[in-house]
């Protein structure tokens, strides 16, 4: 299981939810963060084992956010999430890099450490 984990969300009110949600269940919330940019520079300062990422950012959508990501670093483990449904984006899922998709209103640690295992 990763224990460290970087959120990447424009939603404040998601991005304190899941830090509250992961923490309780035994994950390291390093950051938080509001865009694709912010969150490429902070997976090289905070070296997170784990990048929580929304698929809609406001400047870099989080697919190509994904795909720079595990490009620059295979070990890296990235987790897709939006409030749409996977079928939305089924064929950039599979090439983002990501190791899957969860539904915002479905995380939880263990889907999240299902996706990571």
């Amino acid at each position: 299981m990763p224990q460290t984990v970087l959120i990447v969300d424009d939603h404040a009110g998601f991005r304190r939810a899941a830090r509250a949600i992961l923490e309780a269940e035994g994950y390291d919330v390093v950051a938080e963060i509001e865009t694709g940019m912010e969150a490429l520079e902070a997976v090289e300062r905070f070296r997170p084992a784990l990048v929580l990422l929304d698929i809609g950012l406001p400047d870099l959508d989080g697919i190509e956010v994904a795909v720079r990501l595990t490009t620059a670093d295979r070990g890296l483990a990235v987790v897709l999430t939006s409030s749409r449904d996977a079928c939305d984006y089924r064929p950039h899922l599979e090439s983002s890099g990501a190791r899957g998709f969860i539904p915002k209103a479905e995380l939880s640690g263990a889907a999240v450490a299902a996706i990571t295992a």
